[in-house]
């Protein structure tokens, strides 16, 4: 099958697009929004050209293959009744149906209510409520100039390459350049600042994250979303500050071999690191959803709790921080690229942008540095050879996995034991407009239920507003309904429950070498924090005065103020877990070369450097031993200056 998407292809795309936002007639339509159908928006188009660009083959070509099926179906030629009939069908017929049928739904409706049109805007707007953006980029210079490759071959010398520049490799190329360490960082994202974020939220899907933003795992269960520009997930996360909870430090020095995780000096590095960073609670103000989360936690008797986040209050501005996810315009945001890296950079390290590691080269079983692809801004691609003694692997646990898999090193626990803090979620609708655009993503949480036992649990929080992913995440049932209800989402507070995992996914490669990554969602202490966390979240929502709670089922599953909510909490918690259930998210990815003593369950000893391959180090959220069960920023810094500390020391 070609890898270009054939004229009858494109017909039923753009139908089945059309399906999920429909042109419907005989509706009072003063902004042209029952009446406007996808295709005015090139929906379609724009569907095409990000599966060509962000999704590997095998699953394009599924995808393709599933539009042709339908074809025969007479699909394209009938009614819009018949057309939804048709594709609950088809997403019956095989798991893979069903996963193709949800990913044209998520796109559609992601695209139909995010991408601008060319005045900057997205007609759909209006009925939301949502003031898209509110300023223009400020003409900020960028104070870091990456190193740009040229000629038929590139060579860098260094005493170490840190692939990544997160959390984890930015803290580590920070440190060791401090140290007098000759640093070479490469990122495969590009470069930006404030000057380039303009508040759009497909832009942002596009430039700053991976796989162009909430892409499905190869099982269909839980939909990832990942930084993947300078500065990693802390350019684009949502900012909250959680040190590493006693417990996990002691279960990671001692039944990991992690030393000194448990002692009072660990905590240093959470002070030094907060200190930079700007970590502050004065910088939190509450949007609607988060003082209905307050309102909700305290009047059932939960705890809850300001969060603290890495924000510089001379800079700080409540209305553009609505928008953080999406770059922070105002620069307040004390992300690795304004600190750590910055840092690294006016010490003399060397940072290369556009720059994908294929594989560690290693000589005599020891590392000597990286081979590496860099695209230039023409799309030029150049071979790029980092020549060091010692590489640390820092991509993230969706990407340093597999890079280790193509070079070959980190032996049998290599993308095992992956976590990912699944999260479900409800929305509650109420009287008023929740304004949940203004503020900051994340300022207070929950924590009342962080242990229901076996030091597992969950938290509650808020999420960033985007009127696309919101869209993407709101029951359809028909393209009537799911716009109704959209015409309500002014109304609307959406919280998660963030769960700490005691199962586990994996992360493999393809035979191109592309990262695949599944997870079964089928410990059943998980099963029941996840469903424990959709039934506190529906507590609270109706605490708080909630109109109406809907859970993010395919089907369209809600209650209405008057009914019996712990029937309806019983019948929510029935859902399947995943892929044709409970929708499932996950922002936070670790583990998948985690450190310890066993060379048969870990891939790192206890101070990052791999168990087989001495040089390469793991310097990112991959490390972790088992899932923290907070937002895991810190913990990952903190474990990434203790590794920094050891490559100056080997």
């Amino acid at each position: 099958m070609s890898t270009q998407m054939s004229a009858i292809q494109r017909l039923v795309l753009r139908t089945v697009c059309d399906t999920f936002f429909p042109s419907l007639e005989g509706i009072d339509d003063p902004y042209g929004f029952w009446k406007r159908k996808a295709s005015d928006l090139q929906v379609d188009q724009m569907i095409e050209a990000y599966l060509l660009a962000n999704v590997p083959e095998s699953q394009r070509l599924g995808l393709y293959f599933l539009l042709e099926a339908m074809a025969p179906l007479g699909f394209v030629d009938a009614s819009q009744e018949t057309r939804e009939q048709l594709l609950q069908q088809v997403a019956t017929l095989s798991p893979d149906a069903a996963a193709g049928i949800e990913a044209f739904r998520q796109l559609t409706l992601l695209l139909a209510y995010g991408a601008p049109d060319q005045t900057g805007r997205n007609p759909n707007w209006t009925i939301l409520g949502y003031p898209g953006p509110i300023s223009t980029p400020p003409p900020e210079p960028k104070p870091i100039q990456p190193v740009a490759p040229t000629g038929d071959g590139f060579t860098l010398e260094a005493d170490v390459c840190i692939i990544g520049s997160g959390a984890g490799g930015g803290v580590i190329a920070g440190t060791l350049a401090e140290k007098g360490q000759q640093v070479v960082v490469l990122e495969a994202g590009d470069y930006y600042n404030e000057s380039d974020f303009n508040q759009l939220e497909l832009w942002a899907y596009q430039h700053l994250y991976y796989r162009g933003g909430y892409f499905p795992s190869a099982d269909g269960n839980v939909a990832l979303v990942a930084g993947a520009t300078l500065g990693g997930g802390t350019t684009v996360n949502w900012m909250n500050c959680l040190r590493t909870r006693p417990g996990v430090r002691a279960e990671w020095a001692q039944e990991f071999g992690l030393e000194g995780l448990d002692s009072p000096e660990y905590d240093h590095y959470f002070d030094a690191i907060l200190a930079r960073i700007s970590a502050n609670d004065q910088c939190s103000d509450f949007n609607g959803p988060h003082l209905r989360l307050k309102e909700g936690s305290e009047k059932l008797g939960y705890s809850f709790k300001r969060i603290v986040r890495n924000a510089d209050p001379t800079r700080y501005d409540p209305a553009s921080a609505g928008y953080l996810g999406f770059g922070d315009q105002t620069g307040s945001k004390q992300s690795t690229a304004k600190t750590y890296l910055l840092h690294a950079y006016q010490q003399g390290a060397q940072l290369v942008v556009r720059c994908k590691a294929n594989r560690i080269l290693v000589e005599h079983g020891r590392a000597v540095g990286v081979e590496a692809t860099y695209t230039d801004a023409s799309g030029k691609q150049i071979s790029v050879i980092v020549r060091a003694p010692r590489v640390v692997v820092a991509c993230g646990a969706l990407e340093s996995p597999a890079l280790l898999l193509r070079s070959g090193l980190g032996g049998q626990a290599v993308g095992q034991y992956l976590r990912l803090h699944p999260v479900s979620l409800a929305t509650g609708f109420y009287a008023t407009d929740q304004q949940a655009w203004w503020g900051a993503p994340q300022t207070g949480l929950c924590d009342q239920f962080a242990d229901t036992g076996e030091g597992y649990g969950f938290i509650i929080e808020g999420v960033q507003y985007g009127s696309g992913l919101l869209a993407s995440g709101t029951p359809w049932q028909s393209g009537r309904q799911h716009k109704e209800m959209m015409t309500r989402l002014r109304n609307a507070s959406t919280l998660i429950a963030v769960t700490r995992d005691r199962g586990h996914g994996r992360v493999t490669i393809d035979e191109s070498g592309t990262s695949v990554h599944t997870y079964p969602i089928s410990d059943e202490l998980d099963q029941h924090n996840l469903r424990q966390g959709l039934a506190e979240i529906i507590r609270i929502h109706e605490a708080a005065g909630a109109q109406e709670i809907h859970c993010a089922v395919r089907e369209g599953f809600f209650w209405k103020r008057g009914e019996n909510l712990e029937t309806f909490i019983q019948a929510a918690q029935v859902f399947p877990l995943g892929a044709g259930g409970q929708a499932i998210y996950s922002a936070h990815q670790m583990g998948s070369c985690r450190m310890g003593k066993d060379r048969t369950t870990s891939v790192a000893n206890p101070w990052g450097e791999l168990h087989d391959t001495p040089g390469v180090w793991i310097g990112d959220g991959s490390a972790f031993p088992t899932a923290p069960g907070t937002n895991p920023m810190i913990s990952i810094m903190a474990l990434a200056r203790r590794t920094a500390e050891a490559i100056a020391a080997s």
